[in-house]
């Protein structure tokens, strides 16, 4: 197929190029305006007990808006909130929000200060009568109404010579939104000038540095509109955007890469275009079709989740990986078919990389391959015991929800709401709630006399307000609501009268449901996962041991990979310089990486497995295979390494902590698997393994043939 393939590409090269750069160019209008279609929402599981529980309170009383924004005013030196002047320029401003801004805010929650309408609370205001705080409604039906809502009026609540600081939900949501935004703009900015110089001198030319990069471009703007058409069946979430621009432009330069390396090298062998556009297809072409259908199904993992942010961001990066491939094995060949000999024009003579394959096995890759062989016993067990060292400190690996928290230190909103927190303890904006249901007088006295019980309470449970259709709302704020679980553990033991129900829910339920829902499926996301992979590889390469050696492998990257960030994150060392705040990692973003990283390192493994399975198809020994694979894929892993490191190094310098664990993560990651593993462990393993290495049963080695999916040898023209 892909032989016939490259030969049909190479035939209508200007048909193939003008009909997919005409339909990434549609998409990329279509999908133009993405952001305005993005949801906030997503991060809990819908069929939990504290969803469905939330679900009944906001049907029964509408949303709970007490915690949309807080707004804390602090008196001047000298002065109190009880001053006249001080507390009229504060009315001033509340009257004037909702009569301005009717369509954005709803209403005054309550407030210390006298208003039109909000109700004059005493308790807001604290006992040394220097801060008082207001509490706004802001107009939305969903996340991200009231994301956007208040994003439009967060300045409005800002006062010409008042000490005023905002928290809040929403503040809190904006901010994040917001930081999300810049990190996108920097690797935009930062990354793609760094990884084209990066390129250049891979490539030591201007021509074919530019071909991975237009194969990138062209990858993540189409992926775009993709996204978008998703958004008209289900929700997306706002984070699609940076992870369809890390995987689009990540994965698309490094097919890039390999096509147009393979290429160039077809050329130095002496052959002709169209010889050498038809072999790159049939090899490195098959083999990224292969590495991407292999990415799809570590993602396509993720689907297994009931939470919208996992679904919406598998469905974004499997669309992503599939252009991404799709673009390498149709423009570029048929740029390369236009280009030919040109393909290393502007470059440098002296910096040349086109060359035959005697002078790449003979080069540095070569030569560092057959020092590992000659001593892979001690290479294996160097590495190994390194790597299970490094996975040590998972064990103090630890989950948690998205909050202030992941802001820097310094952040104002995270200032404002860890100051009013402070300040107002019995006033939490995201407590925990009890929604019990036809209880009254002793029986309603009995339940909430044992939920005051509970650990880790700041105060007793009160009623949100006045019982309606036979149900009631308490709630409760906790001391830290990261360590929400053994509250959440009693109130939920508590037994209730006959024909009285009690469910549990608030933000901290939410979030450990949540957290619960992705630890219950995580085994079953496991086993699907190893067992699809190791499918895929066995008929791409007619071996049974090697997936599951590449699968173990991996396993153990990706464990040293958590080590290292529970080590940073948790353990918080470098947390000071890097300015974060050490805690629980967030699980849906922790999930998401380990996808990305597994699906990565596997990629990596094909193309590493997939020339040496060549060469032994041409007759080469095992150990000739293993130096002949190593060799002419040494340098190209580690080039596209260090692109996919420099394109998830912009996020590192994002202020957003879980930003920086997916750069650090996917950095960690990257080096130990390009190098460590691919380049030592890898051709190790595989000169102890001997002619073992291609085992697998004679009937599954009969199927893999009769599929005719396996790896072939081009022929020589």
């Amino acid at each position: 197929m892909f032989v016939r393939w490259g030969t049909l590409v190479h035939r209508l090269r200007y048909s193939v190029l003008g009909v997919m750069v005409a339909g990434l160019a549609i998409l990329a209008a279509y999908g133009w305006d993405l952001p305005d279609h993005l949801s906030q929402s997503g991060f809990d599981d819908p069929t939990s007990q504290s969803a469905a529980a939330g679900n009944l309170a906001n049907e029964t009383f509408g949303r709970d808006t007490e915690g949309d924004v807080i707004v804390l005013y602090t008196a001047p030196e000298g002065s109190n909130i009880d001053d006249p002047s001080f507390g009229a320029a504060i009315t001033q401003n509340l009257d004037s929000l909702v009569a301005d801004h009717p369509d954005r805010i709803a209403k005054i929650n309550g407030s210390y200060f006298r208003t039109a309408e909000a109700p004059v609370l005493a308790a807001l205001g604290t006992t040394d009568k220097q801060h008082a705080i207001a509490s706004i409604a802001i107009v939305g039906g969903n996340d991200t109404e009231l994301t956007e809502n208040f994003q439009a009026v967060q300045n409005d609540f800002y006062i010409d010579g008042v000490d005023v600081q905002v928290a809040g939900q929403q503040a809190v949501a904006a901010s994040l939104q917001s930081t999300m935004t810049d990190d996108i703009h920097r690797m935009e900015v930062l990354a793609i000038p760094a990884v084209a110089v990066l390129l250049f001198f891979v490539f030591g030319g201007v021509v074919a540095a530019a071909l991975p990069l237009i194969v990138g471009a062209l990858t993540v703007i189409g992926a775009n509109g993709i996204v978008k058409l998703f958004t008209h069946v289900t929700d997306v979430n706002t984070f699609v955007a940076p992870v369809v621009s890390l995987v689009g432009l990540g994965l698309a330069i490094d097919y890039g890469l390999f096509i147009v390396s393979r290429f160039r090298e077809e050329l130095g062998d002496g052959r002709s275009t169209p010889d050498a556009v038809r072999r790159t297809v049939m090899t490195a072409g098959r083999t990224v079709a292969f590495s991407a259908t292999i990415i799809v199904a570590c993602l396509g993992g993720l689907l297994l989740f009931p939470h919208g942010f996992l679904r919406s961001v598998a469905l974004g990066s499997i669309a992503t990986v599939a252009l991404a491939a799709l673009t390498a094995i149709t423009i570029l060949p048929a740029i390369l078919s236009i280009l030919g000999p040109r393909v290393d024009a502007l470059g440098l003579a002296f910096m040349r990389k086109t060359k035959s394959s005697e002078e790449i096995e003979n080069g540095r890759w070569g030569r560092l391959t057959t020092w590992v062989m000659r001593n892979p016993i001690k290479v294996v067990v160097t590495i190994v015991l390194g790597l299970l060292a490094l996975t040590l400190p998972i064990g103090n690996l630890a989950f948690g929800g998205i909050n202030e928290t992941y802001l820097p230190p310094d952040n104002p909103t995270r200032v404002a709401q860890e100051q009013f927190d402070e300040l107002f303890p019995g006033q939490r904006t995201e407590p925990i709630k009890l929604v019990i249901q036809n209880a009254q007088g002793p029986n309603l006295a009995a339940i909430t006399t044992q939920a005051n019980n509970a650990p880790g309470l700041i105060e007793q449970f009160t009623p949100v307000g006045a019982s309606k259709d036979g149900i009631i709302v308490f709630k409760a704020g906790l001391i830290d609501r990261n360590d929400s679980a053994p509250a959440i553990e009693f109130l939920r033991s508590i037994d209730t009268p006959d024909g009285t129900t009690m469910q549990v829910t608030g933000t901290p339920a939410i979030e450990r449901d949540s957290i619960d829902a992705m630890v219950d499926r995580l085994p079953l996301m496991a086993v699907l996962v190893v067992l699809v992979v190791t499918v895929l590889m066995f008929l791409t390469f007619g071996s049974l041991v090697l997936p599951i050696k590449a699968v173990l492998m991996t396993t153990l990257g990706l464990g040293s990979t958590m080590g290292i960030l529970t080590w940073i994150f948790i353990d918080g060392h470098g947390s000071a310089w890097m300015n974060f705040t050490p805690g629980p990692i967030m699980a849906m973003i922790l999930l998401l990486i380990a996808a990305i990283v597994f699906g990565l390192s596997t990629d990596y493994e094909v193309f590493l497995l997939s020339r040496m399975v060549e060469a032994r198809e041409n007759g080469s020994s095992t150990s000739e295979a293993i130096h002949i694979g190593s060799s002419h894929t040494g340098r190209i892993i580690t080039a596209a390494a260090l692109i996919l490191i420099v394109v998830t190094g912009a996020f590192a310098f994002s202020d957003l902590v879980m930003m920086k664990y997916i750069a650090y993560g996917m950095i960690a990651a990257l080096i130990i698997d390009a190098t460590v593993i691919r380049m030592f462990l890898v051709p190790a393993t595989m000169k102890l393994l001997g002619d073992a290495s291609w085992w697998a049963p004679a009937g599954m080695k009969r199927m893999q043939r009769k599929l005719g999916l396996g790896e072939t040898a081009p022929e020589d023209s």
